[in-house]
């Protein structure tokens, strides 16, 4: 199953949203951030003076966002129609659109698809190949204001094409500070040893690609998407090098059959967490709060640590995700739009989207602000960040790291040899799609 965009369908200074997963993480200092509103109307929200005037009289335009954001987007809209007033008379409409399923609607129908989407990054690419996306009018200003990875994300050959507005959708570590040391937890080894010393157990969801990643994305082995946009190239089997592919095979296998290690879904881990049993875990956002609630005072979360493998420390690794905000090449009034996706992801809009959705901005600012610096999560992605990736995977990559996972977590029970497992692997994920 694709993952890409975990319970929704990630430079050091990135950091995640607290959404798409219904997590509802915040903290009361986020009630005293104020926000400026931009009160030039000469330019776009991030600042770029316009050589023309759009056009006046009357302007339809319609946003497809989720809908359990109306009530928040309707209040940005508010703002949006007070800065221009004068300029146009604003019919704005929101229409329910879940983000996982915006551009397979959109390539159904392309001229009737809004004038504003929000969308996550991993669809980026067919809708930009599609001719969808609108070229951003402001690119220089935008790219400015948000971090770098969110703005590649968004990009094709140099050209930006859609507004960020969330960075993350990553993972890291979450650890209850009662059992683990700082030390412990920079480390696999150092995990697992606390945990058995306590009896207890840390979790992992290891046959989801998505999680499965964190083992291969440091080691030098390589992986992505062919320019076909399906297929993948892969040599995770690779037989030389400073880290061969059954060294990392290795590396799980070691894992897996420590009996402190335990394989859970995001929402066993969850319910492992409620009942004492598991002490740490690799997760996202969206079980912050649960989390929290769990462990009180001894709620701990950080980068994930390093595992061993041959002969070494090697950082684990994760994917990352940003959402964004495309404007449609289509659309009748494409000016206007333009600036209204410029406004609903600006630095003001952003830190409202954190104040009352906990969804961390990708604008530099807004993710510097004290309250979003003094949430655990915000700090775990912070530095887990620098170790990601964009995901860029075909089709073939979920079920084939689900089947080797899954023979990982049951230890390997014929003994197939490590190299035959890893052949397997690559031979699976670089498939063609017709096979």
């Amino acid at each position: 199953m694709n993952m890409s965009w975990k319970r929704g369908a990630c430079a050091l200074m990135i950091v995640g949203i607290l959404t798409g997963c219904s997590s509802t993480e915040a903290i009361e200092t986020i009630e005293t951030i104020e926000t400026t509103p931009n009160t030039d109307t000469g330019g776009l929200a991030n600042g770029q003076e316009t050589a023309e005037t759009p056009e006046s009289g009357t302007v339809p335009l319609t946003v497809w966002t989720e809908e359990d954001n109306f009530e928040m987007l309707e209040e940005m809209i508010a703002s949006f129609q007070e800065h221009y007033a004068g300029l146009a008379d604003f019919e704005i409409s929101l229409v329910a659109q879940p983000d996982s399923g915006t551009c397979n609607t959109i390539l159904g129908d392309i001229h009737g698809a809004g004038d504003v989407f929000s969308f996550p990054d991993d669809q980026f690419t067919r809708l930009m190949a599609a001719g969808v996306l609108a070229p951003v009018d402001n690119a220089a200003e935008v790219a400015a204001a948000n971090v770098p990875e969110s703005i590649a994300a968004a990009s094709w050959h140099d050209t930006l094409y859609a507004f960020p507005y969330t960075a993350d959708n990553g993972y890291f570590l979450y650890y209850d500070k009662d059992y683990f040391t700082e030390e412990d937890v920079q480390t696999l080894d150092g995990l697992l040893d606390a945990a058995n010393a306590a009896g207890k157990q840390i979790s992992m969801e290891l046959n989801s690609g998505w999680y499965l990643y964190a083992f291969f994305g440091q080691t030098g082995l390589e992986l992505g998407v062919n320019s076909d946009g399906v297929t993948n190239y892969c040599n995770w089997n690779a037989t030389e090098g400073a880290v061969k592919g059954r060294d990392v095979a290795q590396s799980i296998l070691n894992l897996t059959t420590n009996p402190a290690f335990s394989y859970h879904t995001d929402d066993d881990f969850v319910l492992g967490v409620q009942d004492g049993s598991i002490i740490a875990g690799v997760s996202g956002t969206w079980n912050a709060t649960q989390i929290r609630n769990a462990w009180g005072s001894d709620y701990g979360a950080a980068k994930l640590p390093t595992f061993t493998c041959a002969g070494q420390q090697i950082q684990m690794s994760s994917f990352t995700g940003y959402k964004m905000m495309g404007v449609n090449a289509y659309s009748s009034h494409k000016e206007w739009a333009m600036r209204l996706a410029d406004w609903l992801t600006n630095e003001e809009n952003q830190t409202i989207r954190f104040m009352q959705k906990s969804q961390i901005p990708s604008n530099i600012k807004a993710a510097a602000s004290d309250a979003a610096l003094q949430i655990p999560a915000v700090q775990a992605i912070l530095d887990q960040s620098q170790y990601g990736s964009l995901q860029r995977v075909g089709t073939k990559y979920w079920d084939a790291c689900t089947a080797f996972a899954n023979i990982m977590i049951e230890g390997n029970p014929n003994n197939i040899s490590l190299q035959d497992l890893m052949d397997t692997l690559t031979e699976g994920i670089t498939a063609s799609v017709a096979d």
